[in-house]
């Protein structure tokens, strides 16, 4: 099958990979770090899209930090440029994906306040060098199923199709070993919620510095335990995953340590359309993090690069208290800063000889980061059912250009689910030397889970 490179100004297409695809020319290769950033998304700006001159890869001058510290927001001054309203959402339906205008039809209080673009996304210099090269070498094996040569960096920067769109998703950089808790609330039409709190932590061989290429990870590309400590009837809850790197060959490994049992078990439902962990039913374990696992039971369509509302440089979001952020029917649309954006468009069709709640994903992945900013989910029946909202922030103390709070607003409900939340949780260990693959087993997981 022969690849042709896909760039600015794609048209829709169709691709699902039957084996090995060929490289990048090198010509277009050369463009990273030229006219196009070391992401691959244009360094040029256009309108109200600044250019992109480096991003913040360092603490900026004027906020205060030392390790440990909250991140402070750097545009604390900037103003509201707008404010998008159901009522005046017909001017802005240009840059408002299906999702925006659908809450802000729903629900009379939803808004959107809008501020300057400020293209902050940056990494280490060793992720742009690995990207380059990806460019060059990476290849989608398995009929889409995996990825094969490239690593550390995204592995298909100058993209070819929407197969090689999710996997520089699922494949982007979050650092090597991390260590987090955070907050999920799944929160009632009236307000009310309960915080499920979880400790949990990886290793992303992904970035592994010490590998050379995607072969050399044992077709696992993180570890993962997740802990749920409170509330007490959920603690002692712990899930241990192995995230396939190439599924054809070996699908994602899961096993679930009950207190209740006190027993691990396989846990081949933590996949797919299983309502996710701690998520009260209101979304799929495929839907955590926008978008991970597999993506082997849709047929994958670019639908163009657009310019976009997405929810970016989320500080003030991240610094608010539960109590001020989470409110009935949707969040605090105070705290929560949009940008315009340029972002990859690129849907998901079910297959017809598979099955999932889902018979349609849009995505609104954002050019900078590659990282999913925004979805559409849609229901058996064709209809919008739920609206998923990352909210992207750059974390200049790594440096990487990552997530913030996660949202899932189920339309049908009239419910959302608040998850990933850091707001009042210890700030993340991005640097946790001190984790060991030998840790993830599955005699490690009733350990933690013992009570």
């Amino acid at each position: 099958m022969k690849r042709t490179t896909l760039l600015v100004s794609a048209l829709a297409i169709s691709v699902f990979a039957t084996g090995a695809l060929a490289k990048v020319p090198e010509a277009q290769v050369n463009r990273l770090g030229q006219d196009l950033t070391p992401m691959g998304s244009e360094k040029a700006g256009d309108g109200d899209i600044p250019a992109w001159t480096g991003g913040i890869a360092t603490v900026p001058s004027n906020v205060s930090y030392k390790p440990g510290d909250k991140l402070a927001n750097p545009f604390a001054s900037d103003p509201i440029k707008f404010t998008i309203t159901g009522e005046n959402a017909g001017q802005y339906d240009d840059i408002l994906t299906p999702g925006y205008k659908a809450l802000l039809k729903a629900y009379p209080t939803y808004k959107m306040n809008v501020y300057e673009s400020r293209r902050t996304c940056a990494f280490p210099d060793k992720y742009y060098q690995a990207t380059k090269r990806n460019a060059a070498v990476g290849e989608l094996v398995g009929g889409g199923s995996g990825v094969s040569e490239a690593i550390f960096g995204s592995p298909f920067p100058i993209p070819n199709n929407a197969l090689e769109m999710i996997w520089n998703h699922t494949l982007r950089y979050r650092a090597f070993k991390v260590v987090r808790q955070f907050a999920a609330a799944p929160v009632t039409r009236s307000g009310d919620y309960t915080l499920q709190i979880v400790q949990d932590e990886a290793i992303l061989t992904w970035s592994d510095p010490s590998a050379q290429r995607a072969e050399d990870l044992e077709n696992i590309s993180i570890y993962y335990i997740a802990n749920t400590i409170a509330p007490a009837r959920a603690a002692g809850n712990v899930i241990l995953v192995y995230e396939a790197l190439n599924a054809e060959i070996q699908p994602r490994q899961a096993w679930q340590y009950s207190p209740g049992t006190r027993r691990v078990r396989r846990a081949p439902n933590i996949a797919y359309d299983n309502p996710g962990t701690n998520s009260d039913g209101l979304s799929t374990s495929d839907s955590f993090d926008g978008y991970n696992g597999a993506p082997d039971r849709y047929d994958w369509t670019v639908i163009g690069k657009n310019k976009r509302l997405i929810s970016a440089n989320a500080y003030d979001a991240e610094s608010s208290s539960y109590s001020e952020f989470l409110k009935p029917l949707h969040l605090n649309q105070d705290k929560v800063r949009y940008e315009l954006r340029r972002v990859w468009e690129f849907e998901a069709k079910l297959r017809p000889d598979t099955r999932h709640v889902y018979s349609r994903r849009v995505y609104h992945n954002d050019s900078d980061a590659w990282q999913i900013a925004s979805a559409e989910l849609y229901d058996g029946r064709g209809q919008l059912w739920r609206v998923q909202e990352i909210q992207q922030i750059q974390r200049y103390n790594v440096p990487l250009c990552g997530s913030a709070g996660e949202i899932v607003y189920d339309l049908q409900a009239g419910r959302y689910l608040a998850l990933a939340l850091q707001n009042e949780e210890p700030p993340v260990n991005y640097f946790a030397d001190e984790l060991d693959k030998n840790r993830y087993t599955p005699n490690s997981i009733r350990q933690l889970g013992v009570r």
